[in-house]
């Protein structure tokens, strides 16, 4: 892609850049594709870049000792990673791992630009702060539910999430997925779904979930 494809790009989904911080992005980061299911970042990962996601969409996971991974947030166009903000700034490796829901296209700006897009652009500056915020309110939700509310409340709020940032009442994702993000077992997944359809929430398909509240 051109350097004014890519300006475009920026332009489309980060209006808030300004113009001249926009050309610099253009000139000196790069775009990269990702199929739905492949990984963007594996724990352990030394970061060259931090992924501002132009398309699709990008799930965030936090990985066990043990082999478990444990669901944190979704990443959507116009967003960024906090996490590999603060890994590229620092050169530290990926605590975390971030693999693509769908088709996905993401700015990668390179490490050795942090620093300077942090002192010389303000509307750089501003959206560092906020994706930091941002990030860390949906932490904040996800303790809350943990500690909080049902396994049932979890689901239906872990849905609605879902349905939103993908813009649709199709949820491409199965019961061991799910289970997995929530930290359950298939079995009481499966079995809350299927709670909820009788109640009329939602139509379970074979290869998708049909959300309807």
């Amino acid at each position: 892609m051109n350097q004014e494809s890519i300006h475009q790009q920026i332009e489309k989904t980060f209006p808030q850049f300004e113009p001249a911080l926009m050309q610099v992005l253009a000139e000196r980061s790069s775009i990269k594709s990702f199929a739905a299911g492949a990984s963007l970042m594996e724990t352990g990962q030394h970061m060259r870049s931090t992924m501002l996601v132009l398309e699709g969409l990008v799930k965030l996971y936090r990985e066990a000792a043990e082999g478990g991974e444990f669901f944190m947030y979704y990443i959507q166009p116009g967003s960024a990673c906090a996490l590999s903000m603060i890994c590229s700034s620092r050169q530290q490796t990926s605590e975390v791992k971030a693999k693509a829901v769908e088709q996905t296209t993401v700015l990668a700006v390179p490490t050795s630009l942090m620093d300077e897009l942090m002192k010389q652009y303000k509307t750089w500056y501003y959206f560092v702060l906020d994706t930091y915020r941002s990030r860390f309110e949906e932490l904040l939700v996800v303790i809350d539910h943990i500690a909080f509310t049902s396994m049932d409340e979890r689901l239906a709020a872990y849905l609605e999430k879902l349905r939103q940032d993908l813009n649709s009442p199709t949820l491409t994702v199965t019961h061991a997925e799910i289970a997995k993000d929530l930290n359950s077992s298939r079995e009481v997944i499966s079995r809350l779904l299927k709670k909820m359809e009788q109640q009329g929430r939602l139509v379970l398909h074979r290869n998708y979930i049909e959300y309807l509240q």
